[in-house]
């Protein structure tokens, strides 16, 4: 058996960036940084993302057999954990307080922007992006259809920034998955993994 083990296949990322846009804005086609309507939403912690595959199965039994005879798959969820560190960001803030980005406009004269925390939560979704780099390497996530589902606590203080941290969800896009990755290997060969049959 072949030792197909390389270093250069491990992957500690030096940088995340996290970039939002209107529901269902296709993924950019390559690993630049997108160009409109694609937003950036700043800096984000060295943590970078915690992305989580949540699957839940059934398993089926029957007379005759101590063991299931089939499983079903009754839900996949997946979701994807960030904190920021912009905490004044508009789009973060407006994200964090689910209200519309127009919320966060100043006004022209005080420079003050005022808005009422919804009574009822909005169903506000975007399109995203994940992006994560390694040297040559990277790595990015796309959600057509992502909306926040947690809010961690919000504490100003003297000690630090005030993080904002962000749970989201992905759904299914009007045309695509609801998550889609993209790997680039940067300068790593790869091929000996895909023997020519």
């Amino acid at each position: 058996m072949a030792d197909t083990r390389n270093a250069d296949l491990t992957y500690g990322a030096t940088d995340y960036l996290v970039y939002q846009a209107p529901l269902n804005t296709a993924s950019p086609t390559d690993f630049a940084d997108p160009a409109s309507p694609w937003q950036m939403l700043g800096w984000v912690t060295t943590d970078g993302g915690l992305f989580k595959i949540e699957e839940e199965t059934k398993d089926i039994t029957a007379a005759g057999s101590l063991e299931p005879i089939r499983t079903l798959m009754t839900r996949s969820t997946k979701s994807l954990q960030v904190t920021f560190l912009e905490g004044l960001n508009p789009l973060v803030r407006a994200l964090y307080d689910n209200v519309p980005l127009t919320s966060l406009k100043p006004d022209a004269v005080s420079g003050l922007a005022e808005y009422d925390f919804p009574e009822k939560p909005s169903d506000l979704r975007y399109a995203y992006v994940f992006d994560s780099m390694d040297g040559t390497k990277r790595m990015r996530l796309y959600m057509p259809n992502g909306k926040v589902i947690e809010r961690g606590d919000e504490q100003p203080q003297t000690e630090d920034v005030m993080p904002v941290q962000m749970t989201f969800r992905f759904y299914k896009g009007a045309t695509s998955a609801a998550v889609t990755r993209t790997v680039d290997y940067g300068d790593v060969d790869v091929s000996t993994f895909f023997p020519v049959i």
